[in-house]
């Protein structure tokens, strides 16, 4: 078991927007979570990411208890999210877009950084060499000196992915990585989650475009009204009544 979920609960002005929610992600599979607009979706992902504290409920993983820990903690333990809105430096390019995720993890002290010893020297052409890697495995490889300001949406979207895999995270949470994107562009970000996957990174997806979710989860757990409703592998979920019901007269089925 890699993320263990318990009872989590969180009110807004007395407004329950998780009631006791309770979920696990195994190791290695792409679980989404999904479920109507207003339904816990991105609550769950602040408290599991340490963005909001829960009022009851716990978060383990791998045995280890996150409930408490501040965001950057939780993420030095291999835990790493995007967000809905694309959040990158748009001033620079998407080769120091990527350099500075990695950064996050350099060794050197400041004193070396000032002072360009040998080491920080090896250290910066081992981070430009996997900043080159990253950009190649997202796609990115021919926009690596575009400012990310003048790159497309997808490819923004894309290089917020890169960004993310620079922390080497064993867990990724992804909000809604495809929102916004054409038929193409969703395309290529569902087989990037399949190799990330098989990267041996467990991934946990909120996302609104159902075929995407239903096409590469091992695990759905459907929310409404900050509750599960249903928590299985597609096929089961998509005929579950009480999913049926959350999305009688949407139309369509939206996370």
């Amino acid at each position: 078991m890699s993320l263990v979920v318990r009872n989590l609960a969180v009110s807004f002005g007395g407004v329950a927007a998780l009631g006791g929610v309770s979920f696990t992600v195994e190791r290695g599979t792409v679980t989404s979570l999904i479920g109507p607009n207003g339904a816990g979706k991105t609550t769950a992902f602040n408290v599991i990411t340490g963005y909001l504290p829960a009022a009851s409920g716990e978060v383990t993983y791998e045995g280890i208890t996150l409930t408490g820990l501040r965001p950057h903690d939780i993420a030095g333990r291999g835990i790493v999210r995007t967000f809905q809105k694309t959040s990158l430096f748009p001033a620079l390019s998407a080769f120091d877009n990527v350099m500075i995720g990695l950064h996050l993890r350099a060794r050197a002290t400041l004193a070396q950084a000032l002072f360009r010893r040998r080491r920080v020297k090896a250290e910066d052409a081992a981070l430009a060499s996997e900043a080159d890697e990253i950009l190649a495995f997202v796609g990115l490889s021919r926009h690596r000196a575009t400012v990310a300001s003048a790159m497309a949406y997808g490819e923004q979207r894309l290089l917020e992915l890169a960004i993310a895999l620079a922390a080497r995270p064993r867990l990724l949470l992804l909000d809604e990585p495809a929102a916004g994107m054409t038929a193409a562009e969703k395309a290529a970000v569902t087989g990037l989650i399949q190799k990330i996957r098989g990267r041996d990174v467990t991934v946990l997806l909120v996302e609104h475009d159902m075929r995407l979710v239903m096409g590469i989860s091992d695990r759905v757990v459907v929310l409404n009204y900050g509750k599960v409703i249903a928590d299985g592998p597609p096929a089961q979920v998509t005929v579950h009544p009480e999913v049926i019901r959350a999305y009688l007269g949407s139309g369509r089925a939206e996370a």
